[in-house]
């Protein structure tokens, strides 16, 4: 029998800390937060290992993945999520990063496209008794204008653009937080919104998955 409260704290102790993440309420959280609920049983074993951890159904023809602990809870530091906040968490998959972001923010919306990972999502929250936080599904591409603005917006995996809606559904100061591909290895990289403007600073390297949809556009030439 796995003892999953101990792998949580080697996780926290041993993936997050040691990465000079301090924010007490992230750390906390990771401690609090079971892991292996938003894993399949296939894969529960390893939830708490330093390594992306495939989501999907075996017949999925995408996949999707976790972020491994280390890069998800760097970007939610750099992403500088406050109590007050209202975080938009696109591509939640089965609900692990809302449930994260549920305890750092006021509330969060969980934005997934599969109808299958919206009712995982659902159900996990709704037994973990997180009532500040929602799924909501729809395009991640499209983000959701409905529920904006947003004072920060974290992308779940890694893209390779990322649309200029996004940015529209920040509030003025907003922040989206993502891990951009900058060759073999992504990088983290913060972008805020000033009026019209928008600015970002790069911040760590990161080897996460690709989050399906935010691939760039192929380009003809002639």
């Amino acid at each position: 029998m796995i003892d999953f409260t101990a792998a949580r704290a080697n996780m926290v102790d041993c993936q997050v800390q040691t990465n000079d993440v301090t924010d007490r309420r992230i750390l906390k959280a990771m401690m609090d937060i079971p892991r292996e609920r938003f894993v399949p049983a296939s894969v529960r074993s390893v939830a708490y290992m330093d390594k992306s951890l495939n989501i999907s159904d075996r017949e999925a023809r995408k996949k999707r993945f976790l972020m491994p602990p280390m890069y998800f809870a760097k970007l939610l530091q750099m992403a500088e999520i406050r109590e007050n906040d209202l975080v938009l968490d696109i591509g939640c998959g089965t609900g692990y990063s809302t449930a994260i972001i549920s305890r750092i923010a006021e509330s969060v919306i969980g934005l997934e496209e599969d109808s299958g990972f919206c009712e995982t999502a659902g159900n996990i929250l709704n037994d973990l008794d997180i009532d500040n936080a929602a799924v909501a599904q729809g395009k991640l591409t499209e983000g959701s204008a409905s529920e904006g603005p947003f004072d920060t917006i974290v992308i779940e995996g890694k893209v390779e653009e990322i649309p200029e809606n996004l940015f529209a559904q920040l509030k003025d100061g907003g922040r989206l937080a993502a891990i951009m591909e900058n060759g073999p290895i992504g990088q983290a990289v913060l972008f805020r919104r000033l009026s019209d403007t928008i600015s970002s600073w790069p911040g760590f390297d990161a080897n996460a998955r690709l989050l399906p949809g935010f691939e760039k556009e192929e380009s003809f030439h002639f």
